[in-house]
């Protein structure tokens, strides 16, 4: 809501004239606590709200990191890893030396 500078004259106008330029002083420092009040109350509902929704997302964001080093910690690639050095480590059978290895004939 937006005034213009002629409106807010009309409403200035019409203050004094209902209530006198003696109570103007009384009516501005009211005014001006009311604002403060609305201001410190919504403020108020601001964290209280930003508190309440705090709570949930920290918990999930503990639950991803809960899930991320548990994710971490399983390495399926480390178990074939393991049999792949184990294959390794067995002595390879050298073909050429034994007899019982046919060899494809190339025609």
């Amino acid at each position: 809501m937006e005034l213009s500078i002629g409106e807010m004259m009309m409403v200035a106008l019409a203050i004094v004239v209902l209530f006198g330029p003696n109570k103007l002083p009384q009516i501005a420092r009211d005014l001006g606590q009311g604002v403060r009040k609305m201001r410190g109350a919504m403020e108020d509902v601001k964290t209280e709200i930003l508190k309440e929704t705090d709570n949930p997302v920290s918990e999930i964001k503990r639950e991803i990191d809960k899930v991320k080093k548990a994710a971490m910690d399983f390495n399926p690639m480390g178990d074939l890893e393991k049999e792949a050095l184990a294959k390794r480590s067995e002595p390879k059978i050298d073909l050429s030396e034994s007899d019982t290895h046919e060899v494809p004939v190339s025609r």
